[in-house]
């Protein structure tokens, strides 16, 4: 069993899953307002629904960014003091490897580019491909590298455009300077399930971390900035 969970979409959303992937008990809470107050009660009420303890759940799944800064950090602490609590290993989840695979279930896209939008001017920013793992069953968007980078996520300046007229999801991608008939699809939004199938796929390939090593990804050095600062005054 496996417990996962994501503040870092402007929401509150916890997910339980079986090894399979097969979801046993899913909540989500719009708004990221009450995330500190909601997401201890919620990873209990999902456990009891369950019929699960701590004590039962395998690994702890976790978005770790990129994203809003507040929303990596409350998830990411949370996991490392349940981590420790209970001698749980982690496994950290790509936000854009997770609006990648939302939208290959949403829409049966399988080679796309992933936009979020970062404010300040730009976009978070992978490009991904389904690999399917016959093996282990499992069917699973992944990055790729991007051109002239090292990196398979980025930052991006708004209005950029990208390099091959691939489908674009999240909330970033009509921020982008799109080629013609580039198809956007701005409604893709992962939840703490689509995270924990992806944790589970990437848990069976490389096992977890300890908490000291489940760290959040903010790409942007300065991750913290004021309001005026991000565009939003």
């Amino acid at each position: 069993m496996f417990l996962a969970m994501d503040t870092v979409f402007d929401q509150c959303s916890i997910a339980i899953l079986d090894s399979s992937g097969q979801v046993l008990s899913s909540h989500t809470e719009t708004g990221k307002r009450q995330q500190t107050q909601q997401i201890l009660p919620m990873i209990d009420a999902a456990l009891s629904e369950a019929q699960l303890r701590l004590a039962d759940i395998q690994a702890l799944i976790f978005n770790r960014g990129p994203g809003a800064f507040s929303g990596i950090r409350i998830n990411t602490a949370v996991v490392q003091a349940l981590s420790v609590a209970h001698d749980l290993p982690c496994v950290g989840v790509s936000s854009l490897q997770a609006i990648a695979q939302c939208a290959y279930q949403k829409y049966g896209l399988t080679h796309l580019y992933s936009a979020l939008d970062a404010r300040m001017q730009q976009v978070y920013f992978g490009q991904y491909e389904l690999v399917t793992d016959d093996q282990l069953g499992h069917s699973i968007m992944q990055p790729v590298l991007a051109d002239g980078t090292d990196s398979t996520e980025q930052l991006l300046d708004y209005d950029s455009q990208t390099e091959l007229n691939l489908p674009i999801a999240g909330n970033g991608a009509t921020l982008l300077a799109r080629h013609d008939q580039q198809d956007c699809h701005e409604d893709v939004w992962p939840d703490a399930a689509v995270i924990g199938q992806l944790g589970i796929a990437q848990f069976a390939n490389d096992g977890g971390t300890e908490a000291s090593q489940a760290l959040p990804k903010y790409l942007r050095n300065q991750a913290w900035k004021t309001l005026k600062e991000q565009g939003k005054a």
